[in-house]
């Protein structure tokens, strides 16, 4: 018995071709929707909890914001990229990993795919018992991407709050004839005193300055 994975709640968004039609008689579309149907059994038998199966369609974004799921699974045709497009928009605002499974041999878009937030990408046919693992690692890169995302927003933000401090520093030496050190003390004092970041106060002196002129 496979051991059971963590609780995670997975939306499934497939066309509804992949929903099989026992009236169809296209050999190609069973298959496809065989492997959809194994991919989600995948699922199932390793503790997954595939709480939702959407379409592509408009109403995708607030249906995943109402969701909140912890993974997105993209099922796709032939057609993948088409899908992924509408997925990676819905949640640009609320990055999620997702984990695209198609038939599409074409694996030409692959690197955009990847550059558009797919954690991980797999091609024809996966064996039940491979699910989790594929399912894992996806996890874990998106884990240790957004962490870098993190780091890098971080180090942005930092960089731009020293450029303001630094030119508010340099309004009060120039206009009031401080030093640096005390121009810098005086932002301190009074963000302290206001309850402020220091770079909050920064940008508003400059704001005013700028309106002031």
């Amino acid at each position: 018995m496979a051991d059971p994975a963590p609780a995670l709640r997975i939306v499934i968004v497939a066309p509804e071709s992949l929903v099989p039609d026992p009236d169809d008689d296209d050999a190609d579309a069973h298959g496809a929707a065989e492997r959809s149907r194994q991919l989600r059994i995948g699922l199932l038998e390793t503790g997954y909890n595939i709480v939702a199966v959407l379409p592509s369609d408009m109403f995708l974004p607030e249906r995943l914001a109402q969701i909140q799921p912890d993974l997105i699974i993209v099922d796709a045709e032939s057609q993948a990229r088409d899908t992924l497009e509408h997925v990676v928009m819905a949640t640009r605002d609320a990055r999620r990993p997702i984990v695209l499974f198609t038939d599409d041999n074409d694996t030409s878009h692959v690197r955009d795919a990847i550059a558009a937030g797919v954690s991980a990408y797999v091609v024809a046919g996966l064996a039940p018992t491979r699910v989790k693992p594929v399912l894992e690692v996806a996890m874990a890169r998106f884990q240790v991407e957004e962490s870098m995302r993190r780091e890098l927003a971080d180090a942005r933000s930092q960089l731009s709050d020293r450029k303001l401090i630094e030119r508010a520093k340099g309004l009060l030496m120039k206009r009031q004839g401080l030093s640096e050190d005390e121009a810098y003390a005086r932002l301190r004092k009074t963000a302290m005193d206001k309850g402020l970041k220091i770079a909050d106060l920064a940008q508003r002196m400059i704001d005013a300055v700028d309106l002031l002129g």
